[in-house]
């Protein structure tokens, strides 16, 4: 926990920017009936049943300092989904930096060793290095800021049904552009001094022995 906690009052330094990554799943609900359009005074009313269509995954990063973000719509969110997202973050999106320091879940599919699945030996090792990895403890997802960046699009996108892939992956980029249009910052004020005193309970009880003469 403090190592996350550590990784976030590190100033913002363009070389290695501070990124947190996430992942949710989104359920596709088609409508059996039309849905009614919308009147002066009255919004879209959609029938109560929805016909099931399968999910799709959404691989989120944000860049919390920056206040930027981007989302993979995908399939599923395997270990090599994640290592084509690795791939893209490290040759598209900071290409020029030093080191890319991720935060993550400690989630199994959030290893490096899933690029040797996806790519050559010696792609998997120069992605590899590319990165600073650095996990949230067990039942500590709560410090990965990208949770609060999901939990944004959850509310201004995902709130609604949504029938089919294309459907998805065209309403999840309309909300990265506009978001990324007004960069949103994060100023985490959560410290590991702060950790020690309101969890303390999760530290480990050292009792010192007395020495008798």
């Amino acid at each position: 926990m403090e190592e996350v906690l550590d990784v976030y009052q590190r100033p913002y330094d363009p070389e290695y920017p501070v990124v947190c990554f996430d992942e949710t799943r989104k359920e596709f609900h088609g409508s059996p009936r039309p849905a009614l359009p919308a009147q002066p005074g009255t919004p879209i009313r959609e029938d109560y049943e929805y016909e099931r269509n399968g999910s799709a995954s959404l691989l989120l990063w944000y860049e919390p300092l920056a206040g930027t973000r981007g989302v993979r719509v995908r399939e599923q969110h395997t270990g090599v989904d994640i290592a084509d997202v690795l791939q893209h973050l490290a040759d598209v999106v900071y290409p020029d930096v030093k080191k890319i320091v991720l935060v993550s879940d400690n989630l199994s599919t959030h290893r490096s060793h899933f690029l040797y699945e996806r790519f050559a030996p010696e792609e998997a090792q120069r992605l590899k290095e590319r990165f600073e990895w650095h996990y949230t403890p067990e039942h500590g997802s709560w410090l990965n800021i990208a949770e609060c960046e999901l939990s944004v699009l959850s509310r201004q996108c995902l709130s609604r049904r949504i029938a089919d892939m294309p459907t998805l992956q065209a309403e999840v980029s309309a909300w990265e552009r506009e978001r990324n249009a007004c960069p949103h910052t994060v100023n985490w004020q959560f410290t590991a001094a702060d950790a020690r005193v309101k969890l303390k309970r999760l530290y480990p009880e050292i009792k010192h022995k007395t020495c008798l003469d």
